[in-house]
């Protein structure tokens, strides 16, 4: 069984991309288990305490460390990362030496309201990904555009395609991470 962690990338409760991670738990391959973590308790990152992390931070990591993958389902902020983001991969990261990603696999997928899908966003991603020694899935690529028009009115995903975009992506996410760990 691969366990993999999936992390939003933003605060709101009815944000598309909590949603699409809702509806990934559901269209998991029968081999991958995915558990949702919720970023919206951990505090503004601040070095003077990074040597005794607020407990919402100690079970973050762990279960960073304890999934086999990760999953990254981000919305795009003036053609970036979310700040909430950002600030949960430092505080994961931290102090220096004890860096939860390190060698990790990982997948990401992100809906927008906009054409674009979240494509600069992930892209962005992927290099804070460099620095962090995760590998990064490449294919397929999951940017849901148009999110409104594709969610009902309690999150569920109703464009098949996309649907089939992220079942292909937690399939490829789970050959990803065997392929890596039997390098190893």
């Amino acid at each position: 069984m691969i366990k993999v962690l999936g992390i939003a990338g933003s605060l709101r409760e009815e944000s598309f991309n909590k949603y699409l991670l809702k509806n990934a738990v559901d269209l998991c391959p029968d081999d991958v288990e995915l558990e949702v973590f919720d970023i919206k308790d951990i505090p503004i990152y601040n070095q003077d305490e990074e040597m005794n992390p607020p407990e919402i931070i100690k079970i973050f990591k762990e279960k960073i460390k304890n999934a086999d993958a990760i999953l990254f389902a981000t919305p795009e902020y003036n053609y970036s990362i979310p700040g909430v983001l950002k600030n949960a991969i430092d505080w994961a990261s931290r102090p220096y030496g004890d860096n939860s990603w390190d060698g990790k696999p990982v997948a990401i997928m992100g809906a927008s309201v906009a054409m674009t899908g979240t494509a600069r966003a992930q892209y962005h991603l992927r290099q804070v990904f460099v620095y962090l020694n995760m590998f990064p899935l490449n294919r397929p690529e999951v940017m849901v555009p148009s999110a409104a028009d594709k969610f009902d009115y309690e999150g569920n995903l109703n464009d098949e395609k996309s649907r089939e975009k992220i079942t292909e992506l937690l399939k490829a996410l789970a050959d990803w991470t065997v392929k890596l760990q039997n390098k190893k």
